[in-house]
């Protein structure tokens, strides 16, 4: 008989129901990749956050030929690092002037040896 009370606290019923993905730890996935992405210009992801990052990659983009202060502080809020904000609106936001969209490209790679998930590679397509 599970006990009745607080849910997710050891005991004597244990851990019951616990959450595991929330909405902010998937929005700090996505701040961390699109950042690396930003700084190395590829990386590689499983298949279920290529469709998040290439959205959040491309506004990024978009943020960047607008090259105006405002713009700057929007993106500052999703960039992690100082460099990749830099290389953001310095080299990206130039690179990418004369595209309307479709800024990024992805590439199935196969599935990843330990737990079969499809992995892909996100890169910027000028490159």
């Amino acid at each position: 008989m599970a006990a009745q009370g607080r849910k997710n606290v050891h005991g004597k019923a244990g851990v019951r129901f616990k959450t595991g993905y929330t909405a902010s730890k998937n929005k700090a996935m996505l701040r961390n990749v699109v950042t690396d992405l930003i700084v190395h210009e590829e990386v590689k992801v499983t298949s279920g956050v290529t469709k998040e990052l290439k959205k959040l990659a491309d506004h990024m983009i978009t943020l960047a030929k607008r090259n105006d202060l405002h713009a700057r502080r929007l993106a500052a809020q999703t960039v992690r690092s100082e460099e990749a904000l830099k290389k953001l609106f310095a080299e990206l936001g130039p690179r990418m002037a004369n595209r309307n969209g479709g800024y990024t490209r992805s590439f199935k790679l196969g599935e990843r040896r330990g737990d079969a998930a499809e992995v892909t590679l996100v890169r910027w397509s000028d490159r």
